[in-house]
């Protein structure tokens, strides 16, 4: 009897069933464990689902009771569209915090991600906006929190906060989660922050554009700075960055005379240069943060954009999330939650030198190493 599928649903035992005592044909571990498998192997869709759970129903049998067999792609439906988001994401948390101890969380980007198909005019619902903190080191998913508007992830981010141990961890988000209530949150919570500064905070962004200047245009004679670089290059493309850090005293009781960003130490730039086939660019960025040493706030803005390539692009790509029409009642919340899980246990698995598509390929076709991929 393989045990890996029921260690891992043993973090979702106490997952309430949203259902009648009279319409439970199918036990809710059932459903899940073959809901999973199937994402890991390549479903995108509760009719997939189905077509998976009846392909490996001897294999499930083996472990599953199945009562009444495979449900349903019409079950899969109503139970994850009745299931509390809110729980299943902490079913996810306690999970993670067992099966993967040992994550490295120095940097945690936090960040959104629009399904965008899965909103309903119709019925006046909006398209899901679910809000991760991601590890960038490790590339896993830690916790989300679903929203039903980008505009409310300033809302989200709080609550998602309050679901991460932060002690020594650098957290850092875009210009919307850049709150004095947030910078406080993480520094009460023991961690650090840069938050990137533009336009929605006018005056201040201003200012430091403008502290910045001056002390280039002084070589930083009046003020306490530090810089690091790192230059990388490849496929014809140089790409220098500089990371400055603006940290006397003076500098941040002028921006900031009443302190009211909990833990600022600095004020940071990002001047990325890029050159190559004959064109050149030149971006710079500029961030609030308590990271006063240079080469930390460097790795930990540099480490952010991780997020975009590491789990947003393969959620689209290799899940197809933005095409996901699943949307009646908290089933896009519900599904986005398990695609996190399924692509977190696909990294953690190591055997297979291959991308993530791939391993779903894999996983489909050998039984074995699904097992791998459960027991990662």
């Amino acid at each position: 009897m393989p045990a890996a599928p029921t260690s891992i649903m043993r973090h979702f035992a106490a997952l309430s069933d949203p259902r009648a005592e009279r319409g439970k044909d199918h036990l809710l571990l059932d459903i899940l464990t073959i809901a999973l498998c199937a994402v890991i192997c390549g479903a995108d869709s509760f009719v997939e689902m189905e077509q998976f759970g009846n392909a490996k129903r001897a294999w499930f049998a083996t472990f599953l009771d199945l009562p009444n067999g495979v449900p349903s792609h019409d079950t899969f439906g109503r139970v994850f569209a009745a299931l509390d988001p809110d729980e299943f994401g902490r079913c996810f948390l306690t999970w993670v915090r067992a099966a993967l101890p040992a994550v490295d969380t120095t940097v945690v980007a936090v960040d959104g991600k629009t399904a965008r198909r899965s909103h309903d005019r119709g019925a006046g619902k909006a398209a899901l906006h679910m809000v991760s903190a991601w590890a960038s080191a490790s590339g896993i998913t830690l916790a989300q929190v679903a929203t039903d508007a980008k505009g409310n992830e300033i809302a989200a981010i709080p609550a998602l906060l309050d679901l991460l141990a932060l002690d020594g961890c650098a957290v850092t988000l875009d210009a919307m989660g850049c709150q004095t209530a947030i910078a406080a949150q993480i520094i009460a919570q023991g961690g650090d922050y840069a938050l990137a500064l533009k336009e929605n905070h006018a005056d201040l962004y201003r200012e430091v554009a403008h502290l910045f200047a001056d002390a280039d245009a002084t070589d930083g004679a009046d003020y306490e700075q530090e810089r690091a670089e790192t230059l990388d290059g490849g496929h014809g493309r140089v790409e220098l960055r500089r990371y400055d850090v603006l940290r006397d005293a003076r500098t941040l009781a002028h921006l900031d005379p009443d302190g009211r960003w909990e833990g600022l130490r600095a004020v940071g730039r990002v001047v990325a240069e890029r050159r190559g086939a004959g064109s050149a660019t030149r971006e710079t960025r500029y961030y609030l943060t308590s990271l006063a040493d240079a080469r930390r706030f460097g790795r930990a803005v540099r480490a952010h954009w991780g997020i975009e390539n590491g789990l947003h692009w393969v959620l689209d790509v290799a899940f197809r999330e933005d095409e996901s029409r699943a949307r009646v009642g908290a089933s896009a919340a519900n599904f986005a939650a398990l695609r996190r899980l399924a692509l977190n246990l696909l990294k953690a698995e190591r055997t297979a030198k291959v991308g993530i598509k791939a391993k779903r390929l894999k996983a489909g076709w050998d039984e074995r190493y699904l097992l791998q991929v459960l027991a990662a």
